[in-house]
């Protein structure tokens, strides 16, 4: 087990915060610098996909629950953004404003369709 403490901001206010977590690595594999690494990795994780995938894309309040489609419309949410950060897109929903505007670059872009 262990604690992970933090100070962030939310809404401009300083706020101090404790985690807790469970790992199944053995004590001489679990020094502190380990699981800060591993649980950055996770969140970075979270924030760069699952939180895009929510927040820009509105997985979470998709009406697409039946059969595969819930997993088809996953895999394309993923394959746009594995696109866009390919092409060194930060700002996701930036980048899916520019090529909504611009299907032309898109299809360019994606060897489609040529000058």
């Amino acid at each position: 087990m262990c604690r992970i403490q933090r100070v962030v901001r939310r809404g401009g206010k300083r706020c101090e915060e404790t985690a807790f977590a469970v790992t199944s690595l053995p004590r001489e594999q679990a020094d502190a610098d380990r699981l800060l690494r591993l649980w950055r990795g996770h969140w970075g994780i979270e924030n760069r996909l699952f939180y895009v995938r929510d927040l820009t894309l509105g997985e979470d309040a998709s009406r697409v629950r039946t059969g595969h489609a819930p997993q088809v419309f996953a895999a394309i949410r993923n394959a746009a953004i594995t696109l866009l950060r390919s092409l060194g897109v930060n700002n996701i929903a930036a980048g899916l404003r520019h090529f909504a505007y611009r299907i032309d670059d898109l299809l360019t872009t994606l060897g489609i369709m040529k000058h």
